[in-house]
């Protein structure tokens, strides 16, 4: 092999991922804390036994890192990836290479899952090189209706819902139909709320903090303004929100007028979502998740990040 070739492959090689993207961050979410529940509303039969690690640490110290890895009951190892892009043949041979190392690792055979929401109509799914073809198992986001899975949820009493029933709305702002991806957030976070009975109070912070994830990826500013009402009014914008809140509204007090509650709402969703931005830049999925449901570890790591409300 050609010495620049080589440099070219040792330099890629050693290089580490680029950060997560929020659609990334909240598949990754929903894989960790709904695993059973995910698994098989992708129609897998199997159980999931454990969560197993996905860096992987070769003798030549090079790190590959996998999106999601689940150890199964059946003895096989199911290793998820999540694309939003139409794959390439470079996705595929990294794919190959994971289910090689992690084979070789845990001594046992892997299948991997692709859960794929590009709009592109024909993914590549298989690749042969010389004798051997390599084939992934396809999940298409975008052949499912969204709209479809948000009304019957909304028609549905709230006593016949079940956790599992509620996990698709992770996934609707990815899916497709009709609707813009506001709408569905909107229409996730309602159901959510209709759902207390079902979920337990953290279960439901943290599907709404995978929601709110998608909302800052997928809309825009004034997009983002028609559903801060909505968010306010969950589990979520409660934790978040109610020191911020109270500090503005104890301002707005003082000097008579509503802009210190107005001012205080602002400061608290910037510091959540510098820190989420923060979190994801080094691949800290699960502190994500937790920030929602910890307020003491949330301000924790605003000190640690040095994110302090704007004192003008």
């Amino acid at each position: 092999m050609p010495l620049e070739r080589k440099e070219r492959l040792r330099k890629r090689n050693s290089e580490r991922p680029e950060p997560l993207h929020g659609e990334d961050l909240a598949l990754k979410s929903a894989a960790m804390f709904f695993g059973d529940e995910l698994i098989h509303w992708l129609g897998i039969r199997e159980k999931v036994r454990r969560i197993a690690p996905t860096e992987l640490v070769e003798l030549e110290v090079r790190h590959m890192y996998e999106d999601f890895l689940y150890e199964m009951e059946n003895g096989m190892l199911y290793h998820f990836e999540f694309e939003s892009d139409a794959l390439t043949k470079d996705d595929l041979r990294r794919f190959r290479e994971y289910e090689a190392s992690t084979s070789r690792i845990y001594d046992a055979p892997v299948i991997t899952y692709v859960i794929c929401s590009s709009d592109v109509r024909k993914i590549c799914k298989k690749l042969t090189e010389g004798i051997n073809t390599y084939r992934v198992r396809m999940i298409r986001l975008k052949h499912m209706n969204a709209d479809r899975i948000l009304e019957d949820l909304a028609g549905r009493p709230e006593k016949t819902l079940t956790r599992r029933d509620m996990l698709p709305l992770l996934f609707v702002p990815l899916m497709g139909g009709q609707t813009g991806k506001q709408e569905r957030i909107l229409k996730s976070l309602r159901i959510l709320k209709r759902s207390e009975p079902v979920l337990t109070t953290e279960d439901m912070g943290k599907m709404e903090a995978i929601l709110y994830i998608l909302a800052v990826k997928f809309l825009n500013k004034e997009e983002l303004e028609g559903i801060k009402e909505e968010i306010s009014m969950t589990i979520l914008g409660q934790m978040i929100w109610d020191d911020a809140l109270e500090k503005g509204r104890k301002e707005g007090r003082e000097e008579g007028r509503e802009e210190g509650r107005e001012e205080g709402e602002r400061q608290a969703s910037e510091r959540y979502s510098r820190l989420i931005l923060l979190l994801d830049q080094e691949n800290k999925t699960d502190q994500i998740i937790k920030i929602a449901a910890d307020p003491k570890y949330r301000e924790e790591l605003y000190r640690k990040y040095g994110i302090v409300p704007d004192k003008t």
